[in-house]
């Protein structure tokens, strides 16, 4: 059985994953849901993407985990993408949920449509990213109680973890990967991503719900991690 190491993306801390410990647990797994610095109960941590892809790191020694399948969602895609590599004979594989993909010289903020916004939204917001409102959270399949929980619990993100670049030392092709395309939130997934489930190195799941599946669809989603 695997050992689950769950990152969730912006905003989010580990009690993002209630729903879906258990699920794994019960599947006969380990769970290790992990909360990045500078979000939630760590928020007075100092954090920037090298500080995230190092929190990954540490909890897998800290914990002396083996067979580890590191997940990350969204933002985390780009940290957990980065640790997956620095674990070594520890990995079993990486899921990346509805994520960002480390692209190696390129912040998450290089990534979005338009990163001047996201980098002027830092700027105003003395280098933190305010979590949405909830309205941005219609059409994804969550309840309203799913929204209020998401809405206020929700920390700022901070903006160094976006802006800083990714650091590859190989190829993402060389990483044991699945990726979750959650498909109302958009239904084809990065065009990396893409690529390299056409050439044969990642796998691709689809499932039938939006961006925030721990919330959402969590049992299903337990479902597909417990099929790595």
């Amino acid at each position: 059985m695997a050992n689950f190491v769950l990152v969730a993306g912006a905003w989010l801390g580990s009690w993002a994953w209630d729903e879906v410990v258990p699920e794994l647990r019960a599947a006969g797994h380990g769970a290790h849901p992990l909360t990045l610095s500078g979000l939630a109960e760590r928020r007075d941590a100092p954090a920037g993407q090298g500080a995230h892809v190092a929190d990954v790191v540490a909890e897998v020694e800290r914990l002396d985990l083996r067979e580890v399948v590191l997940v990350g969602h969204s933002y985390s895609g780009v940290p957990v993408g980065q640790a997956a590599e620095r674990i070594g004979g520890r990995l079993a594989g990486l899921v990346l949920v509805d994520a960002n993909v480390p692209v190696a010289g390129e912040s998450f903020a290089d990534q979005m449509p338009e990163p001047a916004a996201l980098r002027a939204e830092l700027a105003a917001h003395r280098g933190w990213w305010p979590p949405l409102p909830p309205a941005e959270f219609a059409g994804q399949g969550l309840t309203t109680g799913q929204i209020a929980r998401i809405a206020e619990r929700a920390t700022p993100h901070p903006g160094a973890s976006l802006t800083e670049p990714a650091v590859l030392e190989g190829p993402l092709s060389a990483l044991p990967t699945l990726y979750v395309k959650c498909l109302l939130d958009w239904p084809e997934p990065p065009p990396v991503v893409a690529g390299l489930v056409a050439d044969g190195h990642w796998r691709l799941a689809e499932l039938d719900t939006g961006h925030w599946p721990m919330f959402s669809r969590p049992a299903e989603l337990a479902r597909v991690l417990g099929g790595f």
